[in-house]
């Protein structure tokens, strides 16, 4: 049974994958590769980013070009992000969390000055007791961060469940020593999802349930 919740930000707090996929598409027409469609984006996509284009182009990339890539990206997403808000059910399974009495937290792969922008532009800082993202460049794995955020919290992984919408997500999670759902809404669909054998939830209230404990 958990007594925290880490969420993940893009893709499951924030819909945000169609201008992802968008933003993608400008910088693959920028770099000399192909379009995907959005089901191709989503069936392939994995972290590290670099194996994502590995997988989709069977292209490796230099750290140098990696960092240029990952630049334009930025840049083309952020033109696109007034487009986006919350996930439909995001304040309510926050809230629905809340209501248990237990905490909650958010760790994102997203530049940590913006994360917290944007968090509170949202009107939902005041649900979690820490917000942390990248203070430098994009595109790694999860783990490694989950574990310093949880050392931050001061938490060992055994009480805590991760929501993300991720197979990267799971795989921090099992890291951490942690329980995992996984959100079917976000940047990976749920084939890529069901794969990696830990719940898939069709809402992010339904993963909040998977995780409540069961009523005595």
């Amino acid at each position: 049974m958990a007594d925290h919740i880490v969420w993940d930000w893009n893709g499951t707090l924030f819909n945000d994958a169609h201008i992802a996929h968008e933003a993608a598409l400008e910088v693959f027409r920028m770099h000399g590769l192909p379009a995907v469609t959005l089901e191709q984006y989503r069936a392939a996509f994995t972290r590290p980013i670099s194996a994502f284009h590995e997988k989709l182009f069977g292209v490796q990339y230099d750290p140098e070009t990696f960092a240029r890539f990952d630049h334009d990206f930025h840049e083309a997403y952020r033109r696109r992000l007034y487009r986006c808000g919350l996930t439909d059910d995001a304040t309510e399974a926050l809230a629905s969390w809340h209501a248990t009495g237990r905490s909650q937290s958010l760790l994102s792969m997203w530049r940590h000055t913006e994360l917290e922008v944007a968090v509170r532009a949202y009107g939902i800082a005041r649900w979690f007791t820490r917000i942390d993202g990248l203070s430098g460049s994009g595109g790694g794995r999860k783990a490694i961060h989950l574990v310093q955020h949880l050392n931050k919290l001061g938490m060992g992984g055994d009480r805590v469940a991760v929501i993300g919408d991720s197979a990267d997500d799971a795989h921090a999670a099992q890291a951490a020593g942690a329980q995992c759902v996984l959100y079917a809404g976000g940047y990976q669909d749920r084939v890529a999802l069901e794969r990696v054998g830990v719940p898939v939830a069709e809402t992010l209230t339904h993963a909040v349930d998977l995780i409540k404990p069961s009523a005595p």
